[in-house]
């Protein structure tokens, strides 16, 4: 394939000093040695035209589109130049092989490889279990059971029916023949009614016996068609299994001593136990094994999205995002041992020590506004917190969380003093009882005046705290919004969210079927800023001790 690395013209980068630490992964603001790289790279997928790949942007015209997270990588060669290397997420065009990009770790697509090999067999597999699933026979015989089972049920249920007259019938008789017959003659006649009763019993015993073989012969051919199809299944699930296990030792990952892991070994210490599907085939740990193999040294990175939003994520074109947790950050943590990067952004909060604002407060609850940059409860490496604040000494009762916002987010909070009053409100919340009104500022001008967004939402298990929109698993998230003022490239508008769903008000604004139109400042789905423009502004409750409705408001500030 020939050496990836496009080199920096001397003029372009000559003003700009290299970064002390490579990026941090997970979070970080581009250096401007990768903004270069990734215009670069930008103008190359502007202005190529051998992709053949449906991006859906303007100029895409064939097949569906779909957009593509797309990688650089700022490196020093041996001989101290500095350039880039590019890397897509995936495949590109289905294919591996591109003269722009680095190769995958391990290529399956390579001409007669194991993968493709083993792809062929699990295929024809398929293609017999399709042609077994719609055989005409099976598909009569499923038809004509169903049919039978539909009939016998009738029929015996008609007989049945049919009996029960008979047997009232001759409870009647006896009753008659009782009255005015004698003994000896009443005896014989009863003997009659009792053969009628056999004879009714038989009757159904044949009919029963006659659907009960009819069934079972129709069962027995449907059978021999389902046994086949579900050895092929197993078949199936086994060589996927072992193919699957195949693959995880051919992606085999270096490290800047060239130690190398593989894909099982590395994800057989983490809470998945065995590598997520597509692991290892994210851009960054393209770039990192091709750098590691032609011995350049990683300077930078920066990886962005190019195309149309995808429908589950939050994607923008051209918007840069950070590598993924669940699939990249294992890979990543064994690629970069040695190497000094920069510290998680995220751990390295700076305490605001000012006051903590109580607007109210009584003995059931305080009502406390929450500045942007401040938690709701502890985490694992941060301490400060409205829970922490209040617990040291701005209450003389133990805090207890009724509900929380996202660090990122300002306004009201509301904090239980008692058991009771903690029950009382958090069962509110937890039947929907509980009005809240957020402002928000976002990204665009939204022409429509206001209106409500259903979209259901779940977590992005691999890419947590993320989350997704998902119309098969996701919960029922709905939210009503208003514009309140249009400026000339942001509207604020207010939320009422009549769900309470994890980053319900950011997905709902920035998802291409919501508003489309991420938060300002909103880090993980828009752009960063000095703060997350959103704002829990009004809340409105039962009071748990004089049962009155209560309602707190306060101003958002921007």
């Amino acid at each position: 394939m020939g050496d990836k690395i496009a080199y920096f013209s001397q003029e372009s980068i000559k003003d700009i000093p290299l970064p002390e630490r490579f990026t941090f992964p997970f979070f970080y603001e581009p250096h401007p040695l990768s903004r270069l790289a990734a215009a670069n790279l930008q103008h190359y997928l502007e202005t190529h035209t051998g992709l053949d790949h449906n991006f859906g942007l303007e100029n895409d015209t064939d097949g569906s589109p779909i957009g593509k997270m797309f990688g650089v990588l700022v490196v020093q060669d041996p001989q101290g130049q500095l350039g880039y290397l590019s890397a897509f997420s995936g495949k590109l065009a289905n294919s591996n092989d591109h003269p722009k990009f680095v190769p995958p770790v391990f290529d399956m697509l390579t001409e007669n490889s194991f993968f493709l090999q083993g792809l062929e067999i699990i295929t024809s597999i398929n293609t017999r279990i399709d042609q077994l699933s719609t055989d005409n026979d099976y598909l009569r015989l499923q038809t004509a059971l169903e049919n039978a089972r539909k009939n016998a049920n009738s029929e015996i249920s008609d007989l049945k029916a049919q009996l029960k007259l008979n047997k009232d019938k001759r409870k009647q008789v006896r009753a008659e023949l009782k009255e005015r017959l004698n003994e000896a003659d009443y005896a014989i006649a009863e003997a009659n009614v009792i053969n009628q009763s056999l004879a009714d019993k038989r009757q159904l015993k044949h009919l029963s016996d006659q659907w009960s073989q009819t069934i079972s012969d129709l069962q027995n051919q449907v059978a021999t068609f389902e046994s086949e199809i579900e050895s092929l299944k197993n078949e199936r699930k086994e060589r996927s299994a072992d193919l699957q296990q195949q693959i995880f030792e051919q992606y085999s990952f270096l490290n800047k001593d060239k130690k190398s892991r593989s894909l099982r070994d590395i994800f057989k210490e983490t809470p998945f136990g065995k590598p997520p599907a597509g692991s290892g085939e994210c851009a960054m740990p393209k770039l990192l094994q091709y750098a590691f193999a032609h011995d350049y040294q990683p300077i930078s990175m920066a990886e962005f999205w190019w195309g149309a939003s995808p429908k589950s994520e939050i994607r923008k074109h051209q918007q840069f995002y950070p590598a993924c947790t669940g699939k990249c950050k294992p890979i990543l943590a064994h690629m970069l041992e040695g190497i000094p990067v920069d510290d998680n952004p995220l751990l390295d909060i700076k305490e605001d020590r000012s006051p903590l604002e109580i607007i109210f407060e009584d003995d059931s609850f305080v009502v406390v506004n929450k500045p942007a940059g401040l938690r709701s409860v502890p985490g694992v490496n941060i301490e400060d917190s409205v829970y922490s604040r209040l617990k040291r000494g701005l209450l003389a009762t133990e805090p207890l969380i009724i509900h929380r916002l996202d660090m990122d987010t300002s306004g009201l909070l509301v904090v239980a003093k008692t058991p009771a009053a903690h029950k009382h409100i958090q069962r509110q919340f937890l039947q929907r009882t509980v009005r809240k009104r957020y402002t928000a500022l976002l990204s665009k001008v939204i022409d429509q005046s206001g209106g409500m967004i259903d979209l259901p939402l779940g977590p992005d298990l691999f890419n947590r705290p993320r989350q997704l929109v998902c119309f098969e698993t996701g919960k029922k998230s709905v939210t009503k919004w208003e514009v309140v003022t249009r400026y000339s490239d942001t509207t604020k508008v207010n939320f009422w969210p009549l769900t309470g769903r994890t980053h319900q008000l950011r997905m709902h604004s920035a998802h291409v079927s919501g508003l489309n139109a991420p938060i300002v400042g909103d880090d993980l789905y828009g752009t960063p800023s000095e703060r997350m423009y959103l704002h829990a502004a009004e809340i409105e409750f039962v009071h748990p001790a004089t049962r009155e409705k209560v309602r707190f408001a306060i101003a958002e500030g921007f």
